[in-house]
């Protein structure tokens, strides 16, 4: 992983301004916090409430790679460059672009390794504690007296649910409307509360993400990075991951809070012992075939999908999820579109995905254009030579790819009425998916917006009378 030196400065306000958004943001999360804690002491119930602050979900995530503008450019395994990047940064307003709802931004995995000072690693690593670990604040005046002593019991996150049902006195059900529950493999971590110094009751706890593993144990932690190296573009070496070779090291974590002293050399009993630990609880909590997420990276045609082949929506059609959407661009597709138009008609047809990645049909001052946002890097464009004519009209989007491979190129032929208006080559498509968060729309573009040429006309609402949309796999 570069350090900074080794940055160019021409790339340096880049990944500064990067930085500088996260701070920002993560300020800006404290606040809208501590706005819920003032309203609690308004309402007069702040005394009796217990306030779990958690910040964060995982460690840094380095999934920004080498800073980026669209985040899922790391997860799609798309290759690019950071000067690819500035470039079309450049296209879209530069560096103020970034935070805006113009870009999906990420910073430098190299913040990452800062920010998880003092342990190693990064999100997505779960061997060590810079892919785990994060700090976790407790409040409750009616029932914790508070002290400057940290809390070093070693808990997870799975042992908050048990800590809440001890101290409101609840017994978790062993069913549910039906359905027998999986046993709660947690443990309160109540008893902190008023003992600062008692041993912690956390026994056992293991660590799995894309095949980098660890097993916790009575104060000493065993783990193996494996084979994912997040901050790397386009995840090399997956397809020639062998688990059996995997490198063990050894923490003693009671002494060591960093797991800054290996210690499997001179304790390989003890690792042993471990290891098998981690056989059983991965066996016991489902964590077999090991690093099975690996495979999506490999073939992300075998995501979790619809099980559709064929949809039909209308205007009401909004805010669908891209993960229940049909792929429309990463699939052989066509879209039909039956609309009646009005002379010199504006507005979304349809949309999917948005300003990090995504497709889109709209119509602007009678023209009808199609956009492919290839993840902000690259885009490519599709518009009639002619305005078109007002009254109901067939709209066809046809979508092939020349391979089923991942990324493959793909030939977009739009007609109207049957006859061809317009077509684009698409270099690259999305293999998985363009956001985390954006969606599906008809006759409008909610959240941000696929296209750039509409931006300050968003929603960029359709005018006009659309009377359906129909999606089939071809």
């Amino acid at each position: 992983m570069p350090g900074w030196d080794s940055i160019p400065e021409a790339q340096r306000p880049f990944q500064r301004r990067l930085m500088e958004i996260f701070a920002g943001f993560v300020e800006h999360v404290d606040v809208q916090a501590g706005r819920v804690v003032d309203e609690l002491d308004r309402l007069g119930i702040r005394d009796n409430t217990i306030v779990i602050y958690i910040f964060g979900d995982n460690g840094a995530s380095a999934e920004g790679q080498n800073g980026t503008i669209s985040e899922l450019l790391a997860q799609n395994g798309i290759p690019n460059t950071v000067e690819q990047q500035i470039a079309a940064l450049d296209k879209i307003g530069g560096l103020e672009a970034l935070g805006s709802p113009k870009t999906d931004s990420m910073y430098h995995a190299g913040w990452a390794w800062a920010g998880n000072t003092p342990f190693q690693y990064t999100k997505l690593i779960a061997s060590h504690f810079g892919g785990t670990r994060n700090p976790m604040v407790i409040s409750w005046p009616k029932g914790i007296k508070p002290d400057r002593i940290p809390r070093s019991q070693f808990h997870h996150v799975n042992d908050i649910v048990p800590t809440l049902y001890e101290i409101v006195g609840i017994k978790p059900p062993k069913v549910v409307d039906g359905f027998p529950q999986d046993p709660i493999d947690g443990v309160s971590l109540a008893y902190t509360f008023d003992d600062p110094k008692a041993p912690s009751r956390k026994k056992v706890q293991y660590f799995d993400n894309n095949g980098s593993r660890a097993i916790y144990q009575d104060g000493w932690i065993a783990a193996t990075f494996g084979p994912l190296v997040p901050w790397l573009p386009g995840a090399p070496g997956l397809a020639e991951w062998d688990s059996a070779k995997d490198k063990w090291e050894l923490y003693q974590i009671t002494r060591d809070f960093s797991e800054a002293d290996n210690l499997a050399g001179k304790q390989p009993k003890r690792l042993a012992e471990l290891q098998k630990v981690f056989d059983e609880q991965a066996k016991a909590n489902k964590v077999y075939p090991l690093g099975a997420g690996i495979w999506l990276r490999l073939h992300p045609e075998d995501r979790i999908k619809s099980p559709y082949t064929s949809w039909r929506f209308d205007a009401t059609t909004t805010r669908m999820p891209e993960f229940s959407a049909p792929g429309i661009g990463r699939e052989n597709n066509t879209v039909t579109i039956e609309a009646e138009i009005g002379e010199n008609a504006s507005g979304v047809l349809y949309a999917l995905g948005g300003a990090g990645g995504g497709v889109t049909l709209y119509m602007d001052k009678g023209d009808l254009v199609y956009e492919y946002n290839m993840m902000i890097i690259e885009r490519y464009t599709a518009r009639s030579a002619t305005r078109l004519a007002a009254g109901k009209r067939r709209i066809e989007v046809t979508t092939q790819l020349e391979s089923p491979k991942p990324l493959s190129a793909a030939d977009v032929v739009l007609k109207v009425d049957g006859q061809e208006v317009a077509r684009t080559k698409v270099k690259r498509t999305v293999p998985a998916a363009f956001s985390a968060s954006e969606t599906f729309d008809v006759g409008v573009d909610l959240g941000s917006t696929v296209s750039l040429d509409y931006f300050d006309r968003r929603p960029f609402r359709f005018v006009g009378n659309i009377e359906k949309v129909e999606v089939k796999l071809n």
